[in-house]
């Protein structure tokens, strides 16, 4: 015999002081889960969208990062002169060899000192980048100390306002232009000329941490990639920009997602108990009732299934309303140490449709597991003893 839905329905209206607080609970528990995904969700974007599918990053052969990289001036000449490398109208090639530091900034909001990536880059990187736009002021002057800071970098820390003059590595620095590039880790990065960089923190002028180069189709890659591996005078190797980016964020999304589900199960286990409270409370209660539906034909199966339905519905109704309480920090700003530079990293949460779902699964996992025990407790009731009850 068919689920009496109905019935459910109508119980769940009558009840509806326990079943709020059944709801309440899951719906917190939905609520930091799915905040946590799009902490996670918002910091892995944020990575990817600093790399280029047009572009190749090259690293010293060996190198999981360019903290670790290192590339001769010699080297940087050779392979601007690789096939499939693009050239801007005077025929030179675009590609940036550029410096890392980091260094540490007060922040505006607690004033305690946070680290801040700064790159030194070419004048042609703009170029190379296409997705990065000076929207204040104008981009660095080769040769002299002027930094470009990303919008992020110059919200979060005091100091970086367009025209202001900020000192480090025991040189003063002049403000000159903001840059944004569309959500991705460099908003929160500052750019100056990296030979003033390298002269700045007595670094060989020659030596460089990388070389990011504009190819011209991302088809050309592997024929680039191979150009540079054969070549006896290079010991470096070539990745798809946006793949560096990526397994950069591999890391600390896993890490997040790891923490997140942990936090989110134990509090998924509370809701849990929660549920089955609720739901055995309501057994209890209902006792003349079970005794009705299985004296006019429902079986023991069918109870289960119906008293299972029930939680699942009270859990669902608690995620939608988790997901409806969290759905405001879409967009809203955080920020994290991305542990592969050590450096502050500001990102935006991001909420996707595939999150809400994860987010309604679990609540629907929690009211399945919570609804287990009290439905089949109300199966095993037996029909002549409630019976007596009426």
């Amino acid at each position: 015999m068919a689920i009496p839905i109905k019935y459910n329905l109508l119980s769940i209206k009558e009840r509806w002081t326990s079943t709020l607080v059944a709801v309440l609970s899951i719906a917190g528990v939905v609520a930091v889960f799915i905040a946590v995904l799009a902490m996670a969700q918002g910091f892995r974007k944020t990575l990817v969208a600093s790399g280029s599918p047009g572009n190749a990053l090259v690293l010293r052969g060996g190198a999981s990062s360019e903290m670790e990289s290192a590339v001769t001036l010699e080297q940087v000449k050779i392979i601007g002169d690789a096939p499939g490398v693009a050239r801007d109208d005077t025929g030179q090639p675009l590609i940036s060899p550029e410096v890392v530091v980091i260094a540490a900034f007060p922040l505006r909001s607690t004033g305690t000192d946070a680290n801040v990536q700064i790159r030194g880059v070419s004048e042609k990187a703009l170029k190379v980048r296409t997705f990065v736009d000076i929207v204040d002021g104008k981009f660095f002057s080769p040769g002299l100390p002027e930094l470009v800071v990303g919008i992020n970098a110059r919200d979060n820390y005091s100091g970086f306002d367009l025209g202001s003059t900020v000192s480090f590595g025991g040189r003063s620095w002049r403000v000159v232009g903001i840059m944004a590039s569309n959500g991705s880790s460099f908003d929160s990065e500052m750019w100056c000329d990296a030979v003033v960089l390298n002269q700045t923190y007595k670094r060989p002028e020659n030596i460089f941490q990388s070389v990011t180069v504009s190819l011209i189709s991302p088809d050309q890659l592997e024929a680039f990639k191979n150009t540079l591996t054969s070549d006896p005078r290079l010991t470096v190797s070539a990745i798809s920009e946006r793949s560096y980016y990526e397994k950069q964020s591999i890391m600390v999304f896993t890490l997040i997602e790891i923490l997140g589900f942990l936090i989110a199960s134990v509090m998924g286990i509370g809701a849990m108990f929660g549920a089955i409270n609720t739901m055995y409370s309501a057994v209890s209660a209902r006792t003349r009732e079970i005794a009705t539906l299985r004296a006019i034909g429902f079986r023991g199966g069918t109870i289960v299934a119906s008293f299972m339905l029930e939680a699942v519905i009270i859990a669902v109704c608690g995620g939608i309303l988790g997901t409806i309480i969290i759905l405001p920090i879409h967009g809203n700003m955080a920020s994290t140490m991305n542990w592969q530079t050590f450096s502050h990293l500001s990102f935006a949460f991001m909420i996707t449709p595939a999150i809400i779902f994860q987010g309604l699964g679990f609540a629907a996992g929690v009211g399945f597991l919570g609804g287990l025990f009290p439905a089949y407790r109300a199966a095993r009731i037996p029909v002549a003893t409630a019976l007596r009850q009426l």
